[in-house]
């Protein structure tokens, strides 16, 4: 018995929506690599934002980067993120807010969110 073409319609698309995000969706690499470089303490904004470290939203698509994410992929320009990208951005203040990029994730703030701040 064949299956009617609209079952099988349904199958492809639901394929290609799956294929679609999983390619957008920022690589669990370079947040463990993240996480990994800046050792985040327990309930910092750096350590409950997962995603949200370089993106503006979730869910995070490859487009939708926050200032911070912008300067990453700029600095990497298409090769995959490593430990010399995010060294490169430290002294940056990606989101504008007066504070280094590498102030911020030592104090476990987010660098591309100008209201996460390290304390004073």
């Amino acid at each position: 018995m064949r299956a009617p073409r609209w079952t099988i319609l349904i199958g492809l698309t639901v394929l290609c929506i799956a294929a679609v995000a999983t390619w957008a969706a920022a690589k669990p690499a370079d947040l463990a690599l993240l996480k990994q470089f800046y050792a985040p303490k327990e309930g910092t904004d750096l350590a409950k934002a997962n995603c949200l470290a370089c993106h503006s939203k979730m869910p995070p698509t490859k487009t939708d980067l926050n200032p911070y994410g912008k300067d990453l992929q700029k600095t990497a320009a298409g090769k995959p993120v490593d430990e010399k990208a995010f060294r490169a951005i430290e002294k940056l203040d990606s989101d504008k807010d007066g504070f280094s990029n590498l102030d911020e994730l030592k104090a476990g703030a987010l660098p591309g969110d100008p209201k996460s701040k390290p304390r004073r």
